[in-house]
């Protein structure tokens, strides 16, 4: 298999999209880290997926947790070679912009923003190191300034700007050494986050993000926002 030997670590990985994007790198032939920040549910994951599906406890949150999770696996399996920030939350769904309290701005961002930077920093150095890596940030159409046009979810949509934003300064800075780093939205899927009545499902949602983390080798795609394997507007 292509990606026989390379491992892949997914936050949010123990439900919804994050477990549909495991299983389907697990199908692809990658040996899949589902992060979870209580293992319990991680475990129960990886019994539905398989072999190629190993635990890890991971509160993308905590700086501790993440350096102790990145250290664990790269001890276990000697690299990382696909990250999925995939962990994220909406909690804001009633409120707008004048209309917002600063815990869940706060809280908002800590997750969706600086918990996949946390990851980043943790995991692209031995990325560079080997010459290979493939980092997706899962976001949101919500998060595009093009298509920008309501101020309801405003915490939820900042922090998905903010995290294309992140997305194409970590992929300039990365030219060059074989870590491509793109940002992927899964559009509205049924999930915890998206709820029953989104017109998706999770094999479709997590198609974009899978085909992201397993661009070939000498693939130069990075720096971009895809939906539908598609460019998006930032």
């Amino acid at each position: 298999m292509a990606h026989a030997n390379r491992t892949a670590l997914v936050t949010g990985g123990a439900r919804g999209l994050g477990t549909e994007i495991c299983r389907q790198l697990a199908d692809r032939g990658l040996r899949v880290l589902v992060a979870a920040r209580k293992r319990e549910a991680a475990e129960e994951v990886c019994r539905g997926i398989g072999p190629a599906a190993v635990p890890l406890a991971l509160d993308v949150v905590s700086a501790s947790s993440v350096t102790e999770a990145v250290r664990e696996a790269l001890g276990s399996f000697g690299t990382i070679d696909v990250l999925v920030n995939n962990a994220g939350v909406s909690i804001d769904a009633s409120r707008t912009v004048l209309d917002l309290d600063e815990d869940t701005l706060r809280t908002t961002l800590d997750i969706n923003l600086v918990g996949a930077w946390r990851l980043a920093e943790a995991v692209v150095p031995d990325m560079v190191r080997t010459g290979y890596g493939r980092v997706v940030n899962v976001t949101s159409s919500l998060g595009s300034l093009a298509l920008m046009d309501s101020g309801r979810h405003p915490a939820y949509r900042v922090s998905k700007t903010a995290l294309n934003a992140l997305t194409r300064m970590l992929a300039a800075e990365l030219s060059g050494t074989g870590v491509l780093v793109n940002a992927a939205d899964p559009g509205w899927t049924r999930s915890g986050m998206g709820g029953p009545s989104a017109p998706r499902g999770p094999a479709e949602g997590a198609d974009t993000p899978v085909w992201l983390a397993t661009l070939p080798e000498g693939d130069e795609t990075t720096g971009g926002l895809f939906a539908g394997r598609k460019p998006l507007q930032w």
